[in-house]
């Protein structure tokens, strides 16, 4: 299950990164190889109290195994260990960060730009609206209802105000929702999802672009988990026309770490205007001297920041170019072929309701029942019975709105349904899918009474 093949070549990649230092006098550290050992074997053992990630059978949370040339690249920039903070810590690996993100940035259409990795979307997410606060001081920021809990919570640690927006029965920002908010004047940024945690939704970005040009607030995309799909070739229309309008917002965040193949952590914030670059402004005496370049801790909220994470989407990048036609987007397009493989066997048998069909690769659905509640408790007993079928799932709790359009006979004795939730984030899930509707319908039928 676990690939080893590529290990191989670590030896030889190390071999090579050692000719660059053959000029600095001999030294070996020492360490004995049996206490390694015993603990390296301590540390397997413990890890295999995990649920099974790699595999195809695991379809529950937003884990997508690192690409080998990733995990390889990581680990050779390890025996350097680079700290992207400054030119003087990471060299190779800072100017290897510049040219990634100036890759992302091309995937969104941005020639010019300003943006670094950090730490993930959280990270990224707060230097982003960080910046938006700075552009329009005292203004509310404004996001779906359905939009990650991180824009909240880093309002508050920033100080901004925050509004929430509800969101329609597609677990969308709700546009007229969001206009009637407009109308009072006091929005500075509005939060636009491209691909919600919970279900993957995506936000109505051409409708979100033409409020804009009425009430003047910037537009922040949060797109951790969707961005990577603007190379996909396969979205229904409107998710379609969402993407293609990326290259209008102002800041956007992307997690290389969730479809981008990459370790944890690897985020990207990039923002369209270069010169906001100034709120980042600050002296630093004794970290950046050794070149007029620009170090990247000039440009970021994170100092010490691992330049591994760098080199290995920096190797990534360039053994699978962001191309439309290419490798990557092909094997990005086919996670969403399996979603819908998955929502049209779902959705065609009675035993479940679909709320709707999925964007990208999330889909959603519950077993159906009398009442909310009773559905709540058989996708947990599903879920459950799953795990010890060697599927594992996810749960999600969502508003009742959504179900009940659908399902109207369902009483609505609680607000929220508790759902079944699968993230079909590897390519291998396409292959897999009828194997997982088995699994699942028996997983059901020794849940469900006779």
């Amino acid at each position: 299950m676990l690939e080893k093949e590529s290990f191989k070549l670590l030896l030889e990649a190390l071999e090579q990164l050692e000719i660059g230092f053959q000029r600095m006098p001999e030294f070996n550290s020492v360490y004995e190889l049996d206490n390694l050992r015993t603990v390296l074997l301590e540390v397997a053992t413990r890890m295999q109290d995990n649920f099974p990630y790699p595999h195809p059978l695991y379809v529950g949370q937003m884990l997508k195994p690192p690409h080998p040339i990733a995990r390889l690249a990581y680990m050779l920039s390890l025996w350097i260990n680079p700290n992207n903070h400054a030119l003087d810590g990471g060299r190779a690996s800072t100017f290897m960060e510049k040219e990634t993100v100036q890759e992302i940035a091309k995937m969104f259409g941005w020639k010019t730009h300003l943006g670094h990795l950090c730490g993930g979307g959280t990270i990224a997410n707060l230097e982003a609206l960080w910046v938006a606060g700075k552009v329009k001081p005292g203004l509310k920021i404004v996001a779906s209802e359905q939009s990650h809990y991180t824009h909240e919570r880093i309002c508050g640690v920033l100080g901004l105000p925050f509004t929430s927006v509800k969101s329609d029965c597609q677990g969308r920002i709700d546009v007229n929702a969001l206009e009637n908010l407009l109308k009072a004047g006091d929005v500075g940024t509005v939060v636009v999802t491209m691909g919600t945690t919970a279900t993957g939704s995506v936000d109505p970005l051409p409708a979100i672009l033409e409020l804009r040009s009425q009430y003047n607030f910037r537009i922040h995309a949060d797109a951790a988990y969707g961005g990577y799909f603007t190379l996909a070739n396969n979205l229904a229309e409107t998710t379609r026309a969402a993407f293609d309008c990326l290259s209008a917002v102002d800041s956007l965040v992307i997690d290389p770490h969730k479809h981008g193949l990459q370790p944890y952590g690897c985020g990207c914030v990039i923002f369209s205007d270069p010169t906001v670059g100034a709120f980042y402004q600050h002296e630093c005496p004794f970290t950046y001297f050794t070149s007029s370049e620009l170090h990247l801790g000039e440009i970021s909220l994170e100092c010490s920041r691992p330049g591994a994470s760098a080199v290995a989407l920096w190797a990534t990048q360039r053994l699978l170019p962001y191309t439309l036609e290419g490798q990557f987007a092909t094997e990005l397009s086919k996670s969403r072929t399996a979603a819908l493989a998955l929502w049209q066997k779902i959705q065609a048998d009675g035993r479940f309701i679909v709320p709707f069909i999925p964007e990208l690769d999330i889909l959603v659905w519950t077993p159906r029942a009398k009442s909310a509640s009773i559905a709540s408790q058989l996708a947990k007993d599903i879920f459950t019975q799953a795990a010890k079928n060697n599927l594992h799932l996810a749960i999600a709790h969502l508003p009742i709105e959504f179900f009940i359009n659908i399902y109207p006979e369902m009483q609505r004795d609680q607000d929220q349904i508790t759902c079944l939730r699968s993230c079909l984030m590897k390519p291998e899930h396409l292959d897999w899918i009828d194997e997982i509707w088995q699994l699942l319908e028996n997983s059901y039928l020794q849940t469900t009474p006779n």
